[in-house]
């Protein structure tokens, strides 16, 4: 944990099952430039979307124990899948320390759209989740809102190993992103932190199928703007004496993650390949 002499210059831990949360990342750089960020990609574990609850939990605690033991502050869960499975647990594990999830995007996507009717792009395991469904039943009562729900079976793998351009990437867009212009959605929820990475191959799709305006809802940015409420009502926000500094970790390649920073980010940060414990009850055999 964070001792009382170094709480404010003290990192954050942001995770995601791949490279997928560096779209997380970028936001927070931007809204929050002095803060020293340490970034996980599960890369070696990806996807968490085809994978039982009890699992993702699992790895979530494991990544979340190796995270805190280097010294974190807060903890920002940069993952959907993750976020739906295992936030309220990592919660009561670190009841003292900021945990911030990434939201669905359903509120601002009920607030965006101007038919009432939103496609929701996600991976199956999100879609299933029992929060997820309750919040898209509140706010259909309260809104009225229309939510079309899209499971995207191996999107962000492909986004994860796949070349941007590539056409398996396009056809797979094609086949997730079409039926739900067809039904007539003109607002569009990325809700998975691989999305937002190819929103310009999203946008293709969409220019080929309507002339009409479809916004696409990001929630890195709401993921940034809660950290940095939730670090300044701790007093944790670190001043910028010096310049912050960031370091990724990767349970899969260190060249492919630092190929990520570079093309994703235009940023060379020392990256560590980590052996990571399947459990919490393991953290111990972590090692870099």
């Amino acid at each position: 944990m964070v001792s009382p002499t170094n709480q404010y210059d003290a990192p954050v831990g942001i995770f995601d099952s791949g490279v997928g949360g560096l779209s997380v990342l970028r936001h927070i750089q931007a809204q929050l430039p002095n803060e020293h960020l340490l970034y996980f990609a599960d890369s070696g574990f990806a996807p968490y979307g085809d994978k039982p609850e009890d699992v993702v939990i699992d790895r979530v605690l494991a990544i979340a124990a190796f995270l805190v033991g280097r010294g974190v502050k807060a903890l920002v869960v940069a993952c959907n899948t993750a976020t739906v499975a295992a936030v309220r647990i990592l919660r009561e594990h670190y009841p003292d320390m900021p945990i911030v999830g990434v939201e669905p995007g359903l509120k601002p996507g009920a607030a965006s759209t101007r038919n009432g009717t939103v496609g929701v792009l996600a991976t199956e395991r999100t879609l299933a989740g029992e929060k997820f469904l309750l919040l898209r039943d509140q706010i259909v009562e309260t809104t009225g809102a229309r939510f079309l729900l899209q499971p995207c079976v191996g999107l962000a793998d492909q986004i994860e190993f796949g070349e941007p351009g590539a056409p398996a990437l396009s056809a797979m867009l094609e086949r997730y992103i079409a039926p739900l212009l067809v039904q007539g959605a003109d607002t569009l929820v990325l809700g998975c932190t691989h999305y937002p990475l190819v929103q310009a191959s999203i946008e293709q799709v969409i220019r080929r199928h309507t002339d009409a305006k479809v916004t696409l809802i990001d929630t890195g940015d709401a993921v940034a703007r809660q950290l940095a409420r939730l670090l300044e009502a701790s007093s944790l926000l670190r001043a910028g004496a010096e310049a912050a500094h960031l370091t990724g970790f990767t349970s899969a390649s260190g060249t492919a993650l630092s190929a990520a920073f570079a093309s994703l980010l235009g940023q060379n940060p020392p990256v560590h390949e980590v052996a990571l414990g399947a459990t919490l009850s393991n953290p111990a055999g972590t090692h870099i």
